[in-house]
């Protein structure tokens, strides 16, 4: 059986990283090990499930019916791993994590630090994402919890853990660079530089609440590409105030002067099936700040 396993393994791995040496290196096997386990399932069910080119792989119509179940099995595979470790006393166990750039940079190192003191073996997997990634990660089982911007679905269990202050950036030689505040008025008029979390836009509220349409110059995925931007002149930002500690960027942080804030919550999709490995991480959550 548990072969078989790891044959749905380098399937679903295959798939997702698009690439037979990728999902090797991930599951430490060789390629053709990869590339020959895919292809004892497709003589055993006697189906294509990946086409093979000069372009690399692709999945086929077949593999796509086949693709959730083998991605279920292999979910439930990892957790009845992961209760045999909690079994033995959390002496081993491995810890799938997906997260934003704030969180992994200001929170985990703390949190994990943290753990590591009472439980050294188990490891760590954390996987960085937008919004939307990270949402659909818990849903697949592909990771075991995950930061995230509340609410979320109504079917995960969430925790409120803090409401972050959405801050404005500026330049230094910005003309409001001596007020307290900027007004959300000025972003019609300020080139605006949007960071897009995928799905969830942090700041959309901002706009509608105050009936404005910012002047979206730049649209980027990274926080750090926006600080530097803004640095450079090239415009003004809305940053949550957690990734603006100890940043390089010589820039200006200012409050809004209609405040705003951000939801961050620790999600899983259900408590009641997590691992006891998950549910004693949660207890560490205290030591973020």
């Amino acid at each position: 059986m548990e072969t078989n396993i790891q044959k749905y393994m380098a399937f679903v791995e295959t798939v997702r990283l698009g690439s037979f040496t990728e999902a090797a290196e991930k599951l430490n096997y060789s390629q053709s090990g990869i590339s020959r386990m895919i292809a004892d399932l497709e003589h055993d069910w006697n189906l294509t499930l990946l086409e093979r080119g000069r372009f690399g792989i692709r999945i086929t119509s077949d593999g796509l019916k086949i693709l959730p179940f083998a991605k279920r099995l292999c979910s439930e595979f990892e957790k009845i791993q992961s209760q045999v470790s909690d079994l033995k006393g959390l002496e081993k166990g491995l810890i799938r994590i997906g997260t934003v750039s704030s969180v992994a940079t200001h929170w985990l190192p703390k949190i994990i630090k943290e753990f590591q003191k009472d439980y050294p073996g188990i490891d760590y997997e954390i996987l960085l994402g937008d919004y939307l990634e990270i949402e659909e990660w818990i849903e697949e089982g592909r990771v075991d919890c995950g930061f995230l911007i509340l609410p979320v679905k109504e079917e995960f269990y969430s925790i409120n853990l803090k409401k972050d202050q959405l801050m404005a950036i500026i330049p230094q030689n910005h003309p409001l660079a001596y007020n307290k505040t900027y007004p959300v008025s000025r972003l019609e008029k300020d080139s605006f530089m949007l960071l897009d979390k995928g799905g969830k836009n942090e700041i959309s509220g901002i706009f509608s609440e105050n009936n404005i349409t910012p002047n979206v110059r730049f649209t980027t995925l990274d926080d750090y590409a926006i600080m530097s931007m803004v640095e450079n002149g090239l415009g003004v930002s809305i940053l949550p105030e957690l990734i603006l500690k100890r940043i390089p960027y010589n820039i200006l942080i200012k409050p809004l002067d209609k405040p705003a804030f951000r939801d961050i919550g620790f999600v899983l999709r259900d408590f009641d099936t997590a691992s006891i490995a998950v549910k004693r991480f949660m207890e560490y959550l205290k030591y973020r700040d």
